[in-house]
């Protein structure tokens, strides 16, 4: 009984070293990382405690490697919050050419509605006036 309990603050500490290697930079609250592996390796079990409650940050863990497609991991609200959001390269590159292609519909149309009334023009004139006088 008195092994483990004496083994349970070197196990903590122990557990609590390879978190505070583990996570990065960023994941780390209040000091920096190596402060708090010297605090852990000073006094084991208050520097444990420490750590778990105050200086490791909990927050979601990115992934350091993604596997097949991105949408497969995001969640429904992020999906939803993605509609809202700036579109990726490759959204914004297919809504231009979307953009593009309507545009030139458009002027093919007016071009062939143009060259409608240009043709009327050439008929009415070439057929006289009395056409155009009884419109």
């Amino acid at each position: 009984m008195y092994l483990i309990l004496a083994g349970l603050p070197i196990l903590l500490a122990v557990l609590t070293l390879a978190d505070i290697i583990m996570r990065g930079e960023h994941q780390v609250n209040h000091l920096p990382k190596t402060f708090w592996i010297i605090l852990v390796i000073i006094i084991p079990l208050v520097g444990a405690i420490l750590w778990w409650t105050i200086g490791r940050d909990y927050g979601p863990r990115p992934e350091a490697v993604s596997f097949g497609d991105p949408r497969r991991w995001e969640r429904p609200a992020a999906s939803s919050a993605a509609a809202s959001a700036p579109l990726s390269s490759t959204e914004a590159e297919l809504a231009r050419l979307d953009a593009e292609i309507a545009q030139a519909e458009t002027e093919a149309r007016i071009r062939r509605l143009e060259a409608e009334v240009e043709a009327r023009r050439t008929r009415d004139a070439g057929g006289g006036s009395t056409s155009g006088a009884a419109r």
